[in-house]
C-alpha cells in the first residue's frame, strides 16, 4: 500500500517515504512532509556536496554541514529549489 503525503518540497500530494530515513525530530519531519522523489533528489545533491567539499562523514563538523544543507534543501523556501524540480 502506497503512503501518500503532501510534499512540501514539490507542494503537492505524492508518494511518501516507506520508513524514517533519518533519526530524531528532523527524521520525523522528513517522514511526514517529504516525498520519495524529493528525498531521492536530496541524496543526489548530498553525494555531490560530500565529493566537492571532500567531507568526511566520520567527523562531527562535516556531519553538521550536511545536516544544515539537508534541512535548507528540503525545507527552506528559496529560488534555487525550482531548478531541482
Amino acid at each position: 500500500m502506497k503512503r501518500e503525503i503532501y510534499c512540501i518540497f514539490f507542494k503537492k500530494k505524492m508518494k511518501g517515504l516507506k520508513y524514517m530515513v533519518y533519526p530524531g525530530k528532523l527524521g520525523e519531519k522528513i517522514y511526514k512532509n517529504i516525498s520519495q522523489k524529493a528525498w531521492n533528489k536530496w541524496i543526489k545533491k548530498q553525494t555531490i556536496l560530500i565529493n566537492e567539499k571532500k567531507l568526511n562523514m566520520m567527523k562531527l563538523k562535516d556531519q553538521k554541514i550536511i545536516y544544515k544543507k539537508m534541512n535548507d534543501f528540503l525545507f527552506k523556501t528559496n529560488t534555487l529549489k525550482s531548478k531541482y524540480k
